[in-house]
């Protein structure tokens, strides 16, 4: 497979990179009612998108299911072929970048408009330099870092980026990847997050050497490598 050379689009500059954890609506001031009706799926994630209106003119790259919240999301990142397939007709009217880590696709007939960018099995943790590849640290989120640097920016700002459960029990701030009806899972032996958080030690080592300053827009965030604000101290 033929990798895209991500450009320097946004050289010298800054951008947001919205994960998944349940934390990012809440930044935003989004009313509890409405967070659990997106849970419900009664209203759709788009109805985040006007309390998200500080960052719709800031350099974006939403993760997986983020891509949702509307089409000022600049960047879709995703590594799970998965996550194509399941949100194919979305996927494909999107005329906005989509980026892909994804081993599974055999070939690019019938993926529309995807770029697709390898995984560095010479640094598969940290941020990765080499041009047309992402260090993939376990999940997409910390892989989106290494698309971040090779696009120029000097600063990230990480959204849901919490690597916990919030008090209510939940693992994102949308229901997109649960099955409908089944239960909560809180088992920690079967949460991702042990296995999420491996990188980010060597990802905080690498910005630093690259002059890339990571801040954790979560206060509460178990990612403890990188300095922790509140949404309201950096807009």
């Amino acid at each position: 497979m033929i990798v895209w050379e991500i450009p320097k689009m946004w050289e010298g500059g800054e951008c947001w990179i919205i994960g998944g954890g349940p934390s990012m609506p809440r930044q935003f001031g989004v009313p509890e009612e409405l967070i659990q009706a997106v849970a419900e799926k009664k209203q759709p994630l788009s109805a985040y998108s006007p309390f998200l209106h500080p960052i719709h003119g800031e350099h974006t790259i939403g993760i997986n299911a983020a891509f949702l919240l509307g089409d000022w999301v600049d960047i879709v990142f995703f590594g799970d072929g998965d996550f194509y397939r399941a949100h194919k007709p979305g996927m494909d009217a999107r005329t906005k970048l989509k980026i892909c880590c994804s081993t599974t696709f055999p070939s690019k007939k019938g993926h529309y408009g995807l770029r697709f960018v390898g995984k560095d099995n010479r640094q598969p943790l940290g941020i990765t330099s080499r041009s047309g590849y992402v260090s993939w640290n376990l999940n997409s989120g910390a892989a989106s870092i290494s698309v971040a640097h090779q696009a120029g920016v000097k600063r990230i700002y990480l959204l849901g980026f919490d690597m916990k459960l919030d008090p209510n029990g939940h693992q994102h701030w949308h229901s997109q990847y649960r099955v409908e009806g089944a239960p909560l899972n809180t088992n920690p032996g079967r949460l991702p997050f042990h296995r999420h958080l491996q990188g980010f030690q060597r990802i905080a080592q690498d910005a630093r050497k690259l002059g890339i300053e990571i801040l954790n827009v979560n206060p509460d965030s178990a990612i403890t490598e990188f300095k922790k604000v509140a949404l309201k101290d950096v807009l």
